[in-house]
C-alpha cells in the first residue's frame, strides 16, 4: 500500500498540516520539527501527489510536452534540451505522443490542461489554428516548435527553413549540379506550403535551371521511405545529378538505394540532408547536411517557458537560432 502525508504525520509525530508546510516550505517550521519530518519522508519513500501539491500552494512545477513522434531522432535530441534545462530549474516534463495526429493533439491539449501543468512545449508537424485557438483557452504559456508557427501570433523557436533551404540548394548548383530531385519528409505540406521547397525553387530558378516534377518527392522521415522514393525515381530513368533530402534519416535510405542500383555516392549522384542528426555521421559516404542546433531549440523553448511562469521579460516572439551547411563526403 502506497504511503500517505497521514502516515507520515503519525510517525512524526505531528498534523499533516505541518507535513504539508514542511512539503511545500510554505510556513515556518522549526528546525527539529522539520528534520523529523524530512526522515520520515526518507525513510517510508513517501513521495507527494504534485496536483494535490500544486492546488495548495497555486503553482505547479510540471511542464507539458506534445511531439508527434518520440522514436524520431531529431526529436529525442531536442527532449533532451528541454529536460536537462527543465530540471536545472527545478520543473519535470510530462511527455505526450500525439503520432503526428491533429486530435491527438487536441486531446493531450485538454489532458495537460487537466494535469495542472505550469505550461506546454507544443511540437507539430504542423500548426493549424485549431491548435491555437485550442492553447489559448487554457491560459498557460506555451510554446510551439513546428515548420510553420512563425505564421501565428506565438512564441515559437526555430530555424529558418527556408534561408537553410536556399543555401543548400545553392551549394549543389556551386558544385556544378544542375539536375537535382528533392524529397521532402513532410506529407502535410504541399509543395506551394513548403518553405524548403519555395527556396529550392527559387534558388534554381535564379540559375536558370528548371525543377522538373518528376524528381520532388515527398514521403515519412525514415529511411524506409527515402530508399522507396528514390527507387522511384531510379525506376523512371530520370536520374538526377543530385538529390536534396530534407531529413538526414531520408538521405540515408537515398544513399543506400542509389549503392543499391550500382551508382555512386557522389560521383554519380550526390546526396545533402538537412539536421546533422547521428545518421549524418555513420552513413558512409558520411552526409552533407544543414546543422540545426537542435538541442538548443529545445533548452530554448523551455526557458521561454520558465521566464513566462515567473513573468520574466521573455524577449522576442519568435526566435530563430543560426544554423550551418556542415560539408561531408555525399557532395
Amino acid at each position: 500500500m502506497a504511503i500517505t502525508i497521514k502516515d507520515v504525520a503519525k510517525k512524526a509525530g505531528v498534523s499533516i498540516s505541518t507535513v504539508s508546510r514542511v512539503i511545500n516550505n510554505s510556513k515556518p517550521v522549526s528546525d527539529d520539527i522539520r528534520q523529523r519530518v524530512m526522515e520520515i519522508i526518507k525513510e517510508t519513500g513517501y513521495v507527494p501527489n504534485t496536483v494535490a501539491r500544486s492546488l495548495v500552494t497555486k503553482t505547479s512545477k510540471i511542464i507539458g510536452v506534445i511531439v508527434p513522434d518520440m522514436s524520431n531522432i531529431f526529436i529525442g535530441t531536442l527532449l533532451n534540451g528541454i529536460e536537462e534545462v527543465g530540471k536545472m530549474y527545478g520543473y519535470d516534463i510530462l511527455l505526450c505522443n500525439s503520432y503526428g495526429g491533429v486530435d491527438e493533439e487536441l486531446r493531450y491539449i485538454k489532458v495537460l490542461q487537466s494535469k495542472q501543468v505550469a505550461g506546454i512545449v507544443f511540437m507539430s508537424w504542423k500548426t493549424n489554428k485549431k491548435h491555437v485557438e485550442a492553447i489559448e483557452k487554457t491560459d498557460l504559456p506555451c510554446v510551439y516548435i513546428s515548420r510553420n508557427a512563425k505564421d501565428f501570433d506565438v512564441y515559437s523557436v526555430g530555424v529558418s527553413y527556408h534561408d537553410a533551404a536556399y543555401d543548400m540548394t545553392k551549394y549543389l548548383i556551386g558544385k556544378g549540379h544542375e539536375k537535382i530531385a528533392m524529397i521532402r519528409n513532410c506529407p502535410g505540406y504541399k509543395n506551394e506550403e513548403s518553405e524548403r521547397f519555395k527556396a529550392f525553387k527559387k534558388a534554381m530558378e535564379e540559375n536558370d535551371l528548371q525543377v522538373d516534377a518528376n524528381l520532388v518527392k515527398v514521403g515519412p522521415s525514415t529511411s524506409e521511405s527515402g530508399y522507396n522514393l528514390m527507387q522511384e525515381i531510379l525506376n523512371s530513368k530520370n536520374i538526377p545529378d543530385a538529390v536534396f533530402a530534407t531529413d538526414d534519416e531520408v538521405a540515408a535510405g537515398v544513399i543506400n538505394c542509389i549503392l543499391d542500383n550500382g551508382y555512386k555516392v557522389p560521383e554519380d549522384i550526390a546526396v545533402a540532408g538537412f539536421d546533422d542528426t547521428r545518421v549524418s555521421l555513420i552513413s558512409r559516404p558520411t552526409i552533407t547536411t544543414i546543422r540545426q542546433p537542435i538541442y538548443d531549440i529545445g533548452a530554448v523553448s523551455i526557458r521561454m517557458i520558465i521566464k513566462m511562469i515567473k513573468k520574466e521579460d521573455v524577449g522576442a516572439k519568435k526566435v530563430e537560432l543560426p544554423y550551418k551547411l556542415i560539408e561531408r563526403k555525399s557532395v
